[in-house]
C-alpha cells in the first residue's frame, strides 16, 4: 500500500534548529504550511511542538487550521483577491497586500465582521513577483493609513521566489529604511519587516545576519531541509521529514537499455534518462505511484543503489541493481522527495498521509519536553512596538 509518512521526530528536530537560528537574529517567524494541503494531524503536531503562528496560501487549508487549532495565528500568503475578501477576513488574522482597492474592500469587510484585519504592504525588490514599486510607497501608505478596519503591521517582500535572486544585505537594508521612513513621516510604529524565507537559511546557519528583517516565513526547509542556494541539504537540518512508501507491483531482471526506437513521450510520461551500456541487465521494479500522483522526477530512493529510471501517469520505474534487500512484489520502496514531489503527494487524494509516531503517542511522549515556543507574532493594541 502506498502512503506518505510525516516523520514527527525529524520535523521536531528541524523546527528546533530553525527556531534557534532565527531567535539568535532577534526575529520571529511563522511556519508556512501550504505544502501540507491542510493535513490535520501534522498541523496538530506542529501546535504540540510549540508553534503558534502559521502561514498558508489556500483558504481551504485555513479552514482546516481553524477547525483543528483555532487558537493559532493565521497569515494568508496568497495575494488577496476580490472574490475571496469575505473568507480572507473571516479565516486569516493577517494578509500580504499590494493593491489599494483590495485593501479598502478588506477594511469594509472587517468592519462588517466587527474585526480589525492586519496587513503587510508588499514591496517589489527585484524578484518580479508581487509588490508595489518603492517610489510609490509613501503615496500608497498615505492612501491606506487610516482605512477603517485595517491595521498596517509592517512591510514585506518576496526575495528569491520567482527570479531566483539570492538575498543581499543592501537589498534587505532598503526594506528597513522604507519602514523607518514611513514611521518618521506618519508617526506610527510598525511591527514587521517580513522578508525572510527558506532562501535566507543557508546564510543564517553560516553566521550571516540581516538586521533589517525581524520576521521570517519558513516552509520548505522545515519539511525538506533544502538549501536553496547551493542545492542539497542544509547540514543542520534533516531531509527525512517526508517519506513516500510505494508498493512494488512488478519486479524482474531486465535489460536496462531499450531495443526499440525512441520517439516522443506520451503526456504525463517521464522518459527514461539513465544511460547504460548495451546489454547491461539489472533488477527493475514498477511501483504504483506515477505522474498523476506527483512529480516522479522529484522522487529519490532512500537506498543509494536504487535510482528512478522514469515513469508514466500511473507507475514509476526503479532500477534496483542487484536487488540487495531481496524485495519482491507487495514490498515497498521508500523515497525522499523534492518540494514539487512533496506538493504533489500531499495534494493527491489517492495516497493516504500518516504521521509517525501516531499523534496520541507523540503528544504523550513530548508532554512537558517542548523544545521551542514559537509565539503569535501579531501584536495587540497594548504592545510596545518600539522594542
Amino acid at each position: 500500500m502506498n502512503k506518505v509518512i510525516i516523520n514527527l521526530e525529524a520535523l521536531r528536530h528541524n523546527l528546533a534548529q530553525i527556531d534557534r537560528i532565527i531567535t539568535l537574529q532577534g526575529a520571529s517567524w511563522s511556519v508556512v504550511t501550504k505544502a501540507l494541503c491542510g493535513h490535520a494531524d501534522t498541523i496538530e503536531a506542529l501546535k504540540i511542538m510549540g508553534v503558534r503562528s502559521i502561514a498558508d496560501s489556500r483558504l481551504d487549508n485555513l479552514r482546516t487550521i481553524n477547525e483543528v487549532t483555532p487558537e493559532l495565528e493565521k497569515w494568508y500568503l496568497r495575494l488577496p483577491h476580490m472574490s475571496a475578501i469575505r473568507d480572507i477576513v473571516q479565516l486569516a488574522d493577517l494578509s500580504l497586500n499590494s493593491e489599494i482597492r483590495i485593501i479598502r474592500e478588506l477594511g469594509k469587510e472587517a468592519v462588517r465582521q466587527k474585526k480589525i484585519h492586519n496587513i503587510i504592504i508588499m514591496i517589489e525588490l527585484g524578484d518580479l513577483r508581487e509588490g508595489i514599486t518603492p517610489g510609490t510607497l509613501t503615496e500608497f501608505y498615505k492612501e491606506i493609513f487610516q482605512t477603517p478596519g485595517i491595521k498596517v503591521q509592517g512591510l514585506g517582500a518576496q526575495i528569491g521566489c520567482l527570479a531566483g535572486a539570492t538575498p543581499n544585505e543592501d537589498q534587505v537594508a532598503q526594506l528597513g529604511l522604507y519602514r523607518e521612513l514611513l514611521e518618521l513621516k506618519y508617526h506610527h510604529k510598525m511591527k514587521f519587516t517580513s522578508a525572510g524565507s527558506t532562501i535566507f537559511l543557508p546564510s543564517l546557519f553560516e553566521g550571516g545576519r540581516y538586521p533589517a528583517i525581524n520576521h521570517y516565513r519558513i516552509g520548505e526547509a522545515l519539511f525538506l531541509g533544502t538549501n536553496l542556494i547551493s542545492g542539497g541539504r542544509i547540514p543542520s537540518l534533516r531531509n527525512d521529514v517526508v517519506l513516500l512508501e510505494a508498493e512494488i507491483a512488478e519486479i524482474k531482471e531486465k535489460n536496462l537499455t531499450t531495443t526499440s526506437a525512441v520517439g516522443i513521450s506520451a503526456p504525463f510520461e517521464s522518459p527514461l534518462t539513465e544511460q547504460h551500456e548495451p546489454g547491461k541487465r539489472g533488477h527493475r521494479a514498477l511501483v504504483t505511484v506515477g505522474n498523476l500522483d506527483t512529480d516522479v522526477s522529484g522522487l529519490k530512493p532512500v537506498v543509494e543503489e536504487y535510482s528512478v529510471a522514469g515513469g508514466s501517469s500511473d507507475i514509476t520505474v526503479v532500477n534496483m541493481g542487484t536487488n540487495p534487500n531481496n524485495l519482491t512484489v507487495g514490498d515497498t520502496i521508500t523515497f525522499k522527495t523534492s518540494y514539487s514531489a512533496f506538493l504533489g503527494l500531499m495534494n493527491d487524494p489517492y495516497i493516504p498521509k500518516v504521521v509517525n509516531p501516531p499523534l496520541s503517542e507523540f503528544r504523550k511522549n513530548l508532554l512537558g519536553k517542548w523544545e521551542v515556543e514559537i509565539p503569535r507574532t501579531i501584536p495587540s493594541e497594548n504592545d510596545d512596538l518600539s522594542k
